[in-house]
């Protein structure tokens, strides 16, 4: 494996991880058809491996009545992208575009969602993920007021500030690495797959 993954010693091979790690890795390979280099330079820390995808887990897997994957992904982008965080912005616009089937969305709300031709449920959303992520973070009444009014729950409150916090987290981490991201993520919903 590439030292060029990250600045902190990764594992030689997936075979010097601890089993339930490798289990978790190949299991990720199998999915994607590659290792995403987060997985490889969070496994140098173990335990904090199985902390940090256990509440990944948590967050972008629960089923919500209203929260979707693809509004969670566009969270990730929008406050990486004012975190400045290369990887995530690339990794998870790949979601964004095969969650959404929109070739351009992730782009647009990278740049800026206030431009990007959103509904004004989603320009609240993540004009909340960023307040959340980047100023204070305060749920007062006026922002439970404003996302009421586009259809917004208080546990979706919860999801947006848990996501935009989390990613900040992770934007942090993968910066301190200088994990850079797998060339892979730039095509994954751009170009159609082959029949």
């Amino acid at each position: 494996m590439s030292a060029s993954l990250s600045r902190f010693k990764i594992p030689e091979t997936l075979d010097d991880l601890p089993d339930d790690i490798r289990t978790a890795i190949l299991a990720v390979q199998e999915k994607a058809g590659f290792v995403p280099n987060v997985f490889l330079m969070l496994a140098h820390r173990p335990a904090e491996f199985r902390a940090f995808f256990a509440y990944h887990d948590a967050l972008m897997e629960r089923e919500s009545d209203t929260l979707s994957k693809a509004e969670k992904e566009m969270i990730v982008v929008t406050t990486s992208a004012r975190n400045r965080c290369l990887y995530c912005v690339v990794a998870h616009g790949a979601l964004v575009r095969i969650y959404t089937k929109d070739p351009l969305l992730a782009d647009n709300v990278a740049i800026n969602h206030q431009a990007a031709g959103l509904s004004e449920r989603h320009r609240r959303m993540l004009d909340f993920a960023l307040h959340s992520a980047i100023e204070l973070g305060e749920l007062t009444p006026e922002w439970q007021t404003r996302l009421a009014e586009v259809g917004f729950t208080l546990e979706d409150c919860w999801d947006i500030g848990a996501v935009a916090a989390f990613f900040g987290m992770s934007n942090r981490l993968v910066t301190l690495a200088g994990t850079p991201p797998n060339p892979e993520f730039y095509l994954m919903g751009r170009v159609p797959k082959p029949a």
